[in-house]
């Protein structure tokens, strides 16, 4: 059944909440105080509880800044979130385009020299620290309680999910393995500290409930070089589970003693700790190596265990999207709303009796919605799906055995010639990197070019990174891989990566092709020179809406590549469905006619 989300969010009380925040800045003799959304663990997800952005400004995105003066308050968000945001907050906050704008930047535009800014060293990493310092260094900033906090009087109780352990038989290695080799790893640190709460769960091979969507539990955790992890986790979150004898379990309470207490140096990833982290081993004079997450990197590179679970999820997954592509075909126009859509996708997925839960919120955009790149559908916002339409549907399981994300944009009816041409122009985009072979020790800043070239042919272009890393029955969003420009850690065998180029005309419409790729070794070609050839190898099976390809665009390969796709979709998906969803199947997995062509 469908919920509404973000029950925290109330852009109507924003003023009057933004009101007590200043009221509390003034007794702290502050300037200004920094809201981030963020939480002690740094993950990108964070629990009602934590969602501070959320509740002071009304905005729910899922990354963005609030730094809050005395005469202004600017929201700093970045390009996905540019339209949502000034539909969702009062004209007593004020938009900031970000990272153009810095917050730094901003800050020292605003305030005199020698001002002072507040902010909870809990949810702000050194790494975000240093660089609004150096970037307004003649503003003082203050570490101070969280004066959100203190005004938000019925703020949630942590949350207290049950704990369960991931099995070797789905994750390919045994907990113990992970720490002794990471263990091993650590170089010149005696200690490293983990806060992400997907690092540890892909430690320590166990999963949670206590942020939505993403079956992680909230926890601290020191790595010891002599192949040890002491985790700071409440205790009743980990009842009947046994972590065996390389874990010892204490309470939270207990991380900041601990820290006190240890021998150095300790490792410490300066853009995924809390400064707080930092500021406790300084105090104590312990020496401090900055190094990144040791289980960044090795918790990407999927085991051979986890690919093979990822591909039966997908087909799983596939199977539950074309039953329901198949019945919303079979709709007449304007008689379904876009939380109608929601609701029966999501009972498709339930069908399978294999879903652990969805993997984030449903994206059901119809028209104007659409172009908000994460527009959730709200009672308030629930728009009919009219004939002439684009609507985007941006969705995903979780499955024990794997995480799914994949978005389809379909014709509701008749649409016009530059909704066609603009869904060409990113389809082309998305083939492009689907067919991609690059030597190794490339990024995704090496590629992101590639989905965008058509576009911007075109004078186009779509404000998001084209690709994520994503986890194994883990966040849908995961690092420290990323298809963007912003992609700077070579693609290495066993990443998965989200392939989602788009385009959003505001207040019109929105386009976004997705697939979940992996990369693999590329077999060698005749003559080829480059020792190490990788490709990306295609998870999601779900058929592109071919009524949308203006087939005149594509060259001879691209229209290749796309009769190749629905042929091997309808080999594989078509053995799952039956009936009506099988019957159109067939149709959607159809060549390209040759008129079309």
């Amino acid at each position: 059944m469908f919920q509404t989300f973000d029950e925290t969010a109330n852009p109507a009380q924003g003023p009057a909440r933004l009101a007590a925040l200043r009221d509390e800045m003034a007794r702290e003799a502050l300037d200004g105080f920094v809201v981030p959304r963020a939480d002690a663990h740094q993950g990108e997800y964070v629990a009602p509880c934590d969602d501070r952005l959320a509740w002071l400004t009304g905005f729910t995105g899922s990354a963005g800044w609030c730094v809050a003066l005395a005469d202004r308050a600017g929201v700093f968000v970045d390009g996905r979130y540019r339209v949502q945001v000034r539909a969702q907050v009062a004209d007593d906050f004020t938009p900031v385009d970000w990272p153009e704008v810095s917050l730094g930047g901003w800050l020292a535009g605003a305030l005199a020299e020698g001002r002072r800014v507040g902010f909870d060293p809990w949810l702000i990493t050194p790494r975000q620290l240093r660089e609004i310092q150096a970037q307004a260094p003649g503003l003082l900033f203050a570490r101070v309680p969280n004066l959100v906090d203190r005004i938000w009087q019925d703020r949630p109780a942590p949350p207290l999910g049950a704990v369960f352990e991931q099995p070797v038989e789905l994750t390919g290695e045994a907990r113990e393995s992970k720490i002794a080799r990471l263990a091993e790893g650590l170089g010149g640190a005696r200690h490293a500290v983990l806060t992400l709460p997907d690092s540890i769960a892909w430690l320590l091979n166990i999963r949670g409930a206590d942020i939505p969507r993403n079956p992680v539990a909230h926890g601290f955790a020191l790595l010891s070089d002599g192949g040890t992890v002491t985790l700071f986790m409440e205790p009743a979150k980990l009842v009947g589970v046994d972590l065996g004898p390389r874990v010892t379990v204490a309470a939270p309470d207990g991380f900041l003693p601990a820290l006190a207490r240890l021998e150095g140096p300790v490792q410490v990833d300066p853009a995924s700790v809390p400064v707080a982290v930092v500021d406790a081993l300084d105090a104590a004079g312990i020496a401090v190596i900055d190094g990144d997450d040791p289980c960044a990197l090795p918790k990407s590179c999927k085991t051979a265990v986890e690919i093979e679970g990822t591909r039966a999820a997908h087909l799983r997954d596939a199977a539950a999207m074309v039953r329901f592509l198949a019945w919303l075909d079979a709709q007449p126009a304007g008689s379904l709303t876009e939380i109608d859509v929601v609701t029966r996708l999501e009972a498709e997925r339930r069908a399978t009796n294999a879903l652990r839960d969805i993997s984030f919120e449903t994206i059901s955009g119809t028209g104007a919605n659409g172009a908000i790149v994460h527009y959730r559908v709200t009672e308030k916002t629930n728009a009919r799906v009219e004939d002439g339409q684009l609507l985007l549907v941006d969705s995903g399981g979780q499955y024990v055995d794997g995480t799914t994300d994949i978005t389809r944009t379909v014709a509701v009816g008749t649409v016009g010639d530059e909704e066609r041409t603009c869904f060409t122009r990113v389809l082309q985009g998305m083939i492009a990197i689907s067919r991609l072979r690059w030597p190794a020790g490339l990024a995704g800043r090496d590629m992101d070019v590639l989905a965008r070239t058509e576009l911007w042919r075109a004078g186009l272009d779509y404000g998001h990174g084209t690709g994520h890393g994503v986890g194994s029955y883990l966040c849908v969003h995961e690092g420290p891989q990323r298809l963007a420009r912003t992609g700077t850690v070579p693609f290495q065998r066993g990443m998965i990566l989200s392939n989602e180029p788009g385009f959003y005309r505001e207040g019109r419409f929105g386009i976004r092709i997705e697939n979940l790729i992996v990369v693999q070794e590329a077999p060698p070609l005749p003559g080829q020179t480059v020792a190490n050839m990788l490709e990306f190898e295609t998870l999601t099976w779900v058929p592109i809406d071919r009524r949308l390809i203006v087939t005149g665009l594509l060259t001879a390969a691209e229209r290749d590549w796309i009769d190749s796709y629905h042929a091997e979709v309808e080999a594989r998906v078509g053995p799952l469905v039956e009936g009506a969803a099988r019957e159109w199947l067939a149709q959607a997995c159809a060549a390209l006619q040759k008129e079309q062509r």
